[in-house]
């Protein structure tokens, strides 16, 4: 069943679920599935700061080791994030937005069973890529199934916890840690991932593109590079001034 929606562009072919038309129910349901992924992904930048210190005590290292576990999820954020939207229309909106849930998901998972900081640090990369993904593919599903008229309120509701969520993140992980144990603040995203992969599945609408455009490898390569090179350099730099402090 096609989705008949005003102003649609030529370009796209909007593919939905049969229980999706823009009229009915399960189009308010969009943008809450987009602000739920918003608010597991932008949660997942702060969570940990508090929870450092008993993190580092079990995995047996220094407190000041994980900042390599802290800064490789959002590192990865960055990286991700320009090919996701090439993917999207490539192979679909539904299709990779919740490919990205189940990516976060079984990230954090893993990193809730990880015994090393090595393993911690590959995993979170792991959780990361899937955050990546559901950043501007939320907000391109948004683009494609609202008329202009309510698309502001749309991005405006889904805005709301991906600003929430880094703010409150670090007293949701000292609770948890004083509550519980460090484990459970990558396993609080289980039940919601898994709900929302549900969901995402049965009710977002499905858009992609019909092209043969490549995705740019070389382009791809180098903005990894420079991203990694201003890291590097960034954090030197704060390294010595802190040790000339």
């Amino acid at each position: 069943m096609s989705v008949d929606r005003p102003n649609s562009t030529p370009n796209f072919t909007p593919n939905s679920t049969p229980n999706f038309t823009p009229d009915s129910a399960p189009k308010s349901l969009v943008p809450w599935l987009v602000a739920i992924a918003f608010f597991m992904e932008a949660l997942d930048t702060t969570i940990l700061n508090t929870a450092v210190p008993i993190m580092a005590k079990a995995l047996e290292v220094a407190p000041l080791s994980m900042k390599s576990v802290l800064s490789s999820y959002t590192l990865s954020l960055a990286v991700f994030i320009p090919i996701s939207s090439w993917v999207a229309d490539r192979y679909g909106t539904r299709r990779v937005f919740s490919t990205a849930i189940g990516i976060f998901t079984l990230g954090s998972l893993l990193c809730g069973l990880s015994t090393s900081i090595h393993a911690m640090v590959f995993f979170r990369v792991l959780q990361g890529c899937g955050g990546a993904m559901m950043i501007p593919v939320g907000r391109l599903t948004l683009v494609r199934t609202f008329a202009k008229s309510e698309l502001v309120r749309a991005i405006g509701f889904v805005a709301i916890p991906a600003l929430i969520g880094p703010m409150i993140g670090p007293l949701a992980g000292g609770l948890i840690v004083g509550l519980s144990h460090w484990r459970m603040i990558f396993f609080v995203n289980l039940p919601v991932g898994v709900f929302g992969l549900y969901l995402v599945r049965r009710f977002l609408p499905d858009y992609r593109v019909e092209t043969d455009d490549a995705l740019d490898l070389i382009g791809l390569v180098i903005f990894w590079q420079r991203h990694r090179a201003f890291v590097l350099r960034a954090g030197g730099f704060w390294r010595n001034r802190v040790v000339r402090s």
